[in-house]
């Protein structure tokens, strides 16, 4: 028999609102401004609901208009030019700004059906910068758990920015533990904060059926940190909370299990679809078997992430196996904590200590549930997969481009040898690691949009005079959708945690993500055959050639960027897939172009 297994949990420590509308950034100072007990919005009508519309107009408040006197107009002349506009609007009512002594901006409410005329006369008027109107603006995406306010871990990793990018949509987080509650099975059941959370099928290697129920409390609080329901108005948060989760049970109701079922229980996961492995466990033996599995792991494409361990002494395994990122314990002051293991297999550090998480209690029946502060590696652990599975959502589907990601975003606390050995390349920043993502990406399939245009415009021009312009705004659109996303800076203004948003910041190629993140190892957005089949159903219009071809060019820029980037699963196989289909598209795009009938 190998030697047992044991829990990373020493001991025992102790909200999404889609978008919360604010009032715009104006607020009335003068003796006729609303009763502040009806609220900031009084008088405002209601604010917008839902996601904020992308087009410039959506979150105008009709009838309010901004005038901006120049900043050095006269007093007099600042009371003549709302007089002149009182002649023409006799119903207009005018509000100063807390800072309109300052500013000289004032807020003018007319009737909604006046305002276009009110903003095109102001706008012309001397002694005015400029008219325009008043707009609501809504808070990012903070979530309405009553729990998230204890959860000083999730803020140290930056989840809200975080949150801006991604929420783990398509991407399959397998627990290796004690099992979830993840289903309602004889006394189990599924645990209330995971009620919105899809679980996929796992296995349980203890009893070896395929109920993986957890028993023991463990599992389901480490799954939580991963993906606990979010946004649902009770208990806590996951950092990514639309990642789906498998239980794979290796452990038993007393927290130990084996070298031989961890080793199973990795294979199975990765067998059966997980982009990201969490192994909130450990021991002191050097396992042939266990490095084989991560090996294993790797070789399909997910990330093993698993816990240093609890010891104060060298990192455990499968922390310390090749291949693994080998997570230590920070506290909330950064420091690493005094039970973590630590060395030179430490890669990356994460919170670990107090971390706030729904779990079931006796053994996992009754419907006992708790939301205890547990401590130790176990806990710091799910931080790290929970980010992995936040840059597999992006595209990232690489397990080293996953690690250097989140490696090469870490907050560096202690960049001397020693503290390389405590936090390996510094305390996880999961913002940090999926804003760096985004901007990379948008950054190199904007470029290569741009010049693959140019290159592409002037081979057509050559065989054809009267060819189609990339100027044009059906090239730019189909450029835009199939190449960086039609809204890939939406991230600055708007929560991709909103489905919507996702959707328009998404390029073409990334839409099969959130369907599921095995499905886009095989490109099936990304390839010559959509071009393809656009050119033969709609050759015949001018208008969709041009749209066409801007999807063949941003279907390459893509293609290139897969390979630039060098983040997806697949080696060089992929990369000669993306280059011969990335000429494939650029012989459509010309095509298309060159016709000028």
């Amino acid at each position: 028999m190998s030697e047992a297994w044991s829990l990373r949990r020493p001991r025992l420590g102790r909200p999404l609102l889609g978008l919360v509308a604010l009032a715009a950034a104006v607020s009335f100072a003068s003796p006729s401004r609303a009763d502040e007990s009806k609220g900031a919005h009084a008088g405002l009508g209601p604010v917008p609901e839902g996601i904020a519309p992308l087009s410039a107009d959506a979150w105008d408040i009709p009838g309010v208009v901004l005038i901006d006197a120049v900043d050095d107009i006269a007093k007099g002349d600042e009371t003549a030019l709302f007089d002149r506009l009182r002649a023409d609007f006799p119903d207009l009512r005018v509000e100063d700004t807390d800072l309109a002594a300052e500013t000289h901006i004032h807020v003018a409410v007319v009737r909604p059906d006046e305002e276009a005329a009110l903003l095109a006369e102001a706008g012309h008027m001397p002694h005015v910068e400029g008219a325009e109107p008043l707009a609501w603006v809504a808070a990012q995406f903070t979530p309405n758990d009553p729990l998230y306010k204890d959860q000083w871990h999730m803020k140290r990793v930056g989840a809200e920015s975080a949150w801006d990018y991604a929420s783990g949509r398509g991407v399959t987080v397998a627990v290796v533990d004690t099992g979830i509650a993840c289903e309602t099975h004889g006394p189990f059941m599924k645990g209330t904060d995971l009620a919105s959370t899809e679980c996929v099928p796992g296995w349980n290697f203890v009893s070896n059926s395929e109920h993986a129920n957890d028993d023991q409390g463990h599992g389901s609080h480490v799954a939580g940190t991963i993906a606990q329901s979010t946004n649902n108005g009770i208990g806590a948060v996951g950092l990514a909370f639309d990642a789906r989760l498998m239980p794979v049970k290796v452990l038993s109701a007393s927290g130990f299990g084996t070298t031989a079922d961890v080793a199973d229980g990795i294979r199975f996961a990765a067998d059966h679809g997980a982009q990201v492995i969490n192994l909130s466990l450990g021991g002191p033996r050097n396992s042939k078997v266990l490095q084989d599995a991560v090996t294993h792991a790797r070789s399909r494409g997910a990330i093993v992430v698993a816990a240093a361990g609890n010891s104060g002494g060298s990192v455990g395994f499968p922390g310390a196996c090749e291949g693994a990122v080998g997570v230590s314990a920070t506290d909330a002051d950064d420091k690493l904590a005094k039970f973590s293991s630590r060395g030179p297999e430490v890669d990356i550090g994460a919170p670990g200590v107090n971390v706030v998480q729904q779990t079931v209690c006796q053994g996992g029946k009754n419907k006992c549930e708790q939301y205890p502060g547990y401590s130790g590696t176990s806990m710091a652990t799910p931080h790290v997969a929970g980010a992995a599975a936040l840059l597999v959502s992006l595209g990232v589907t690489d397990p080293d481009a996953i690690e250097r990601a989140l490696e090469g975003s870490a907050r560096v606390v202690d960049d001397s040898d020693a503290g390389k050995r405590l936090y390996g390349s510094g305390i996880l920043d999961a913002a940090a690691a999926v804003r760096k993502v985004t901007f990379e990406h948008g950054i190199v399939r904007l470029a290569l949009l741009l010049g693959l245009s140019l290159l592409v415009g002037s081979a057509a021009r050559r065989q054809n005079a009267k060819a189609g312009s990339p100027l044009h705004p059906a090239f730019a659109l189909g450029g835009l959708l199939a190449g960086p996303g039609l809204l890939f800076f939406a991230p600055l203004f708007l929560s991709r945690v909103h489905l919507g948003v996702d959707i328009l910041a998404r390029p073409l190629g990334d839409l099969d993500l959130l369907v599921g993140a095995s499905l886009h190892r095989l490109l099936p957005l990304a390839n010559a055959l959509i071009p393809g089949a656009l050119t033969v159903v709609s050759f015949h219009s001018r208008s969709m050639r041009l749209f066409t071809a801007g999807i063949a060019v941003g279907t390459a820029a893509y293609l290139g960027s897969v390979v630039l980037l060098g983040e997806s699963f697949g080696g060089i196989a992929l990369s000669a897939w993306c280059g011969l289909n990335a000429a494939a598209c650029g012989f459509i795009a010309r095509l298309n172009l060159s016709e000028s009938k």
